[in-house]
């Protein structure tokens, strides 16, 4: 919870108060804080014990919850994009 209050904090200070002529600058720092914080949760993932163990196990689910989601939801967009594409064609035909 605390952190979505933060990033809330964030967006509102972005759109009310933070100067335009800072965008730059602003693109930048989130791109190194972003890059400190992929490697700080490195440096804790590294430091437990059983990681490369853990690491198998969390592999292959992280694989499966995100390839079944892709493949499920390409098979429907392909699917209704037919369906979609022949009722076109009828309507004309018709």
């Amino acid at each position: 919870m605390d952190v979505i209050l933060v990033m809330l904090a964030g967006v509102l200070v972005g759109a009310k108060f933070f100067p335009h002529r800072f965008k730059k600058q602003n693109e930048t720092l989130q791109v190194i804080c972003t890059a400190l914080l992929i490697f700080s949760m490195g440096v804790m993932l590294g430091q437990r014990e059983n990681f490369l163990e853990e690491l198998k196990v969390i592999g292959w689910q992280s694989l499966l919850f995100a390839l079944l989601p892709a493949a499920f939801s390409a098979l429907l967009v392909y699917g209704m994009t037919r369906r979609w594409k022949r009722d076109a064609e009828k309507k004309e035909e018709g």
